[in-house]
């Protein structure tokens, strides 16, 4: 057990994927006494702020897709209308339920501010053209449909 630690501490810093297929390993075989806690924990911390930051940055692009749409419709597109279901299915994949989803819920705000300033920048429009508060509730932004 002494030596098997250093080992996987080494291949978590080499070889991120052949260590967590060892992690899989031990778990699958029941040794969980030779895990590599302190790199697992790392990792599950690293992945779950991963997981948070990608909602994050979904919300934001999804909210700046639908703000042009509804206030340039002069401009829209059918590669924009692609983009915002990819968005909107991708949002859905990540934060319909779950820690994720009260993530999505807590940053909504956050995101649609970081959305309307992108908005107004991308556009030329200025901020005062869109809503100041985010018009949308979660629950909409996941069952958003673009108008024809």
């Amino acid at each position: 057990m002494v030596q098997t630690l250093p080992v996987l501490s080494d291949l978590y810093l080499a070889d991120e994927t052949a260590w967590l297929d060892s992690m899989a390993d031990l778990i699958r075989s029941g040794a969980h006494s030779e895990l590599d806690y302190a790199n697992l924990r790392e990792y599950l911390q690293d992945m779950a702020g991963r997981d948070r930051r990608e909602v994050e940055s979904r919300l934001e692009q999804f909210l700046l897709h639908i703000l042009k749409w509804e206030y340039e419709p002069e401009k829209r597109t059918r590669s924009w209308r692609v983009s915002i279901n990819q968005q909107k299915r991708e949002l859905n994949r990540h934060a319909s339920r779950g820690v994720l989803r009260n993530h999505a819920e807590s940053c909504l705000s956050n995101a649609y501010l970081a959305a309307l300033e992108d908005t107004a920048t991308e556009t030329g429009l200025p901020e005062e053209t869109f809503p100041p508060e985010c018009p949308y509730a979660l629950d909409e932004l996941l069952a958003y449909k673009v108008a024809e």
